[in-house]
């Protein structure tokens, strides 16, 4: 077996298991928790949690920081994040009913828009995307790049720092495979911007402790002025 056979194995079997991949799924919300945090969410012991965690920091999937007696950790950076959220949509091809009702809600509410890591998902995601590609700031078609219309939206319209956006390694714009819409949502620098200004300007607010968000008055105008989408239809 070659090394780079070995090397997907060895990263399929981190999350070949229902703890370690809802342990990965909470931390899309871009959040650091502490193990006792993620043991609540799992619904497991506080040993078995340091058991999992260190597999999945020891596969590079996770990062820790400790801060006096607490331990924290966070998916290792954004590509780690785009690869659950792409395992995510093709896991599950069909969608399933939820169990209770506080579950159907959850659901309901994760669907509607999200945080992915640090950009924006769900249908409010993927509505954005849309719009700014008939807009022509956004061209899906050669290869999910943002436009010099674009580019100059994002840095005069929203006041993106233009060096900011060319710093650094990470792409400016990458499609993102939403798992609840089976569809592309702006990823990269240009995404997380968007993300930011929109939390920054109070235009959407997280939904009790998960990765939900729902967008605010302001936020619905804000988009229909930038964008001219009608919020009422997400």
């Amino acid at each position: 077996m070659s090394t780079r056979n070995a090397e997907l194995a060895s990263l399929a079997s981190l999350l070949a298991d229902r703890t370690r991949a809802g342990f990965c799924l909470a931390l899309l919300d871009g959040r650091a928790w502490t193990a006792s945090e993620l043991a609540r969410h799992a619904g497991v012991a506080a040993s078995t949690t340091s058991e999992h965690l260190d597999r999945l920091i020891g596969g590079g999937l996770l990062v820790e920081r400790r801060q006096g007696r607490h331990r924290y950790v966070q998916l290792a950076g954004p590509q780690v994040a785009d690869l659950i959220e792409a395992l995510a949509a093709h896991a599950e091809p069909v969608a399933k009913p939820a169990g209770t009702l506080k579950a159907a809600t959850v659901a309901s509410a994760l669907a509607r828009g999200r945080t992915c890591y640090d950009h924006l998902a769900g249908r409010l995601g993927v509505a954005i995307t849309d719009a700014m590609t008939r807009r022509g700031l956004l061209d899906q078609d050669g290869g999910f790049a943002l436009t010099g219309a674009g580019l100059d939206w994002l840095t005069g319209t929203l006041g993106a720092d233009a060096r900011r956006l060319r710093s650094g390694r990470r792409p400016l714009a990458r499609a993102c495979l939403d798992w609840t819409e089976r569809r592309s949502h702006l990823a990269g620098v240009a995404g997380a911007y968007i993300c930011e200004h929109f939390r920054a300007n109070e235009w959407i607010r997280r939904i009790g402790s998960d990765r939900a968000v729902r967008l605010t008055p302001a936020g619905e105008s804000a988009l229909h002025d930038l964008l001219g989408l009608d919020a009422a239809a997400l």
